[in-house]
Parts: structure tokens; sequence; C-alpha cells
């Protein structure tokens, strides 16, 4: 009888207690589901808002940032300018001259013969170097402290040069045009231009060539000090040379001819006037862009008090370093040598070393 009015009872607890177990499952689900809707609507409310309020800690930091930059740029542009009027100024006051004029012959004995005998210059120093395989002779109408001289290369068993269309030619001024030629012939030398004035003009000229094929322009004027007074070069743009010589070699533009007649334009650049110091001849043929260099023209030494200088403002004219500034193991003299625009080599050597080596 227990046992059957407690099966009842049993029964109807068990289902009492599914129903609370139901009803707190219910009441746990849907507190779960209203903490993630509500995180989620929350998450929503969040990132809807977001795009409607600017972030003004990003802001301040992008716009320090561009005057930051705008910063830099100011002091950069200005430490350029600076660093530029620097080197423009040490160009300036720097003391510079050419010193020699160095080319490449394949009969040493018959170039020096030439130029003591036919145009009259001395020996003023020779040397042989057998380790490196050529000889040097320096040869001029003064001495080297002071004058512009030629300095002729023989390189062992090269006996032939391709002198190039670039270089020009080579000039000395004399009292006696008409005698010099003479003098030439004499001793056989070849005569390309007689003597005689220039079209359309008062200056008497003459052009000979030497043994190995450079030309020589032989021009009439008063005694002077430098009587080696020129040396032409072709080049591609005539503005672009001139600039160049002047703010990276410092010279000066001395004069211009333009010759429609023959399509031809010079410029006269130097360290000095023409009639007392030696000059590069610039020569611009219209249309010509550029010109085949040859092995035979080396380069012009030109004399600086600081070649470390003398190398940043190569560069910031636009020039081409090729040995870098610093002494020549051996001697010690300190160059550096460079390119101009149309390829043109030049060295520049520290003076008081070039004056050692002259002891």
């Amino acid at each position: 009888m227990a046992a059957a009015l407690a099966s009842p009872l049993t029964s109807r607890i068990a289902v009492f207690s599914r129903a609370r177990s139901l009803s707190n499952g219910a009441s746990a689900f849907n507190g779960v589901r209203q903490t993630i809707v509500g995180k989620s609507f929350s998450a929503q409310c969040v990132n809807r808002a977001s795009p409607s309020l600017p972030d003004f800690r990003l802001t301040a930091r992008a716009t320090r940032s561009r005057v930051t930059m705008a910063s830099a740029a100011s002091d950069g542009a200005a430490a350029t300018a600076s660093g530029e009027e620097e080197l423009a100024k040490f160009v300036a006051r720097d003391n510079r001259r050419m010193l020699h004029v160095v080319y490449r012959v394949g009969d040493l004995e018959a170039a020096i013969k030439f130029y003591t005998e036919c145009l009259g210059m001395k020996v003023l120093r020779q040397r042989d170097i057998p380790e490196e395989k050529y000889s040097n002779a320096f040869l001029g109408y003064g001495p080297e402290t002071s004058c512009f001289v030629v300095e002729l290369t023989y390189n062992y068993g090269v006996d032939k040069y391709d002198i190039g269309a670039g270089f020009g030619h080579f000039g000395i001024s004399v009292d006696d045009v008409y005698k010099t030629v003479e003098l030439v012939k004499s001793r056989g030398g070849k005569v390309t231009r007689e003597a005689g004035p220039v079209k359309g003009g008062k200056s008497v000229i003459a052009f000979v060539e030497d043994p190995a094929g450079y030309k020589w322009e032989i021009i009439q004027r008063p005694p002077t000090p430098e009587p080696l007074c020129q040396v032409m070069l072709r080049v591609g743009d005539l503005d672009r040379a001139i600039k160049f010589y002047e703010k990276a070699y410092g010279m000066k533009l001395l004069r211009t001819r333009d010759n429609p007649h023959y399509k031809y334009t010079i410029a006269m650049v130097g360290y000095g006037p023409e009639e007392e110091s030696a000059v590069v001849e610039l020569t611009y043929n219209y249309g010509v862009e550029s010109y085949e260099k040859g092995n035979a023209y080396a380069q012009i030494a030109i004399g600086t008090d600081d070649v470390y200088k003398t190398a940043e403002a190569i560069r910031a004219a636009g020039g081409k370093i090729t040995r870098e500034p610093g002494p020549i193991p051996g001697i010690n003299t300190k160059i550096v040598a460079c390119l101009d625009p149309d390829g043109y080599k030049s060295v520049f050597v520290d003076n008081q070393d070039f004056l050692r080596e002259l002891e």
C-alpha cells in the first residue's frame, strides 16, 4: 500500500523537478542571450558612433609629423644653400692657375726636337718611370713655378695615338708669326694654315702641326709672360660648359665670339687676361652635341690650395670625380681628378705639394 501510494507522488515530484529544471534552463538561456545581445548591441552602438567621432590624438600626431617634415625639409634646403655658398666663396678665393697640359706622343725625342727647334721651348725636366713603363718631358717658356707648360708622355712601345675630334689645338703667342712659320718650314715642319690676318679681323695667325699630329695656333702678340697661351676643346653645349668652368673650376668668362658664317661660337675662360695668362678656348659647332675623344689628349692640371674642398665644389657643379682627393702613393702629392660635362679630364694638384715636387 505504501509502495502503491509512493509511486504517484514520486512521479509528480519527478515531473515538478523536471519542470523546475526546464524553467531554470530557460532562465539561464535567457540570461546568456541577454548578456550576448547586450554586448552585441553595445558593440554596435560603439561601432556606429566611431565614424562620427574624430580621434583628436591621431589628428594632432599627424599634424605634428607634417610640421616636423616641413621643418626638416626647410632646414635641409637652408643647409644645402649655405654649403653651396661656402663652396662658392672657397672657389672664388682659391689660388688657382693652369700648371700644365698633358698629352701622349709616340716619339718623345721627335716631339722634344720640334718644340725646342721650331717653337722655341726649353726642356724643363724629364723623368723615366721604368716600373710603370713610361717617360715624361716638361717643356715651356719659363719655370713651372709660374708658367703654364706642356707635359709630354711616352708609354713604352706605343708609337701612335688617336687624337680624336674633341681636342682642337694648342696656342702660342710670338712676336712675328711670319718668321715662326718660315722657321717651321725650314726644319721640315708641317704648316696647315699660312701666316696672315684672320678673315674680317686684324689678328695675324698661322697653324702648324707637330710630329704627333697635334695642331698649334701661332698668334702674333706683343711680349707676354705666358707664351703658351691656349688649349682649345670642342663642346656640345657652350652655356653648360661655361657655367661648369666658372662654378667648379673658378675660371672667368673672358669673352665670346659668334661666327654665323662658319657656324661656330667660341668662349674664352681662364684665371686672367688672355694677354697675360693661359686660357681654355671652348668651341661650339652648330648642331654638334658630342665628339669622339680619342686617346691622345689627356688633361689639364690646375693648382689649388685644397683638393678636398675642390672635389666638393666639382660635385656640387655636376662634375664627375674620377679619382678621389688624396695623396699619390710614393710621392704624396695630393690630387683630385674629374671630368667636365663633355668628358674632358682635369686634375687639381695641391699647390704646396706641387712646389715640393719641383725642389
